[in-house]
């Protein structure tokens, strides 16, 4: 790309996540690849997947040829503005709601299921040695 490059914010950049108007971020890199979804091998969807968020990582790991490298150049359109990139989060876990009313219906069941029979056997029980000792 001839003169100075373009730097754009990351919420700009993200913006572009369609089809007829995507941008990729690549190594700090900033590529219009609108003209080349057809043209992906992996097609279209795998350039929308990475949309969105710094897809250096994604791009490395398919294992890229030198060819696929060279042709990156001509998408270039800028740099990305590395402090409008958000922080990378963590994995959090989703907080449990805090207890569900019909929890503790189902509770009662269990606790049934299992007192009902020892009760039936206790009883029997105490009838056989009422009985036998009569």
């Amino acid at each position: 790309m001839a003169g100075e490059k373009k730097v754009f914010g990351f919420e700009e950049v993200a913006g572009h996540n369609v089809t007829k108007d995507c941008w990729l971020i690549i190594a700090g890199k900033v590529y219009d690849v609108t003209s080349f979804m057809d043209e992906h091998p992996g097609g279209d969807e795998v350039l929308l997947a990475v949309t969105g968020k710094d897809a250096t990582n994604d791009f490395e790991d398919i294992g890229h040829s030198e060819s696929a490298r060279e042709m990156m150049e001509k998408y270039l359109i800028g740099e990305i503005d590395a402090s409008t990139i958000p922080v990378k989060r963590t994995h959090v876990t989703p907080q449990q709601a805090p207890g569900n009313p019909d929890k503790g219906d189902d509770m009662l069941i269990k606790i049934l299921q299992f007192l009902v029979p020892i009760l039936i056997l206790g009883l029997a029980f105490a009838i056989r040695q009422y009985t036998k000792s009569e």
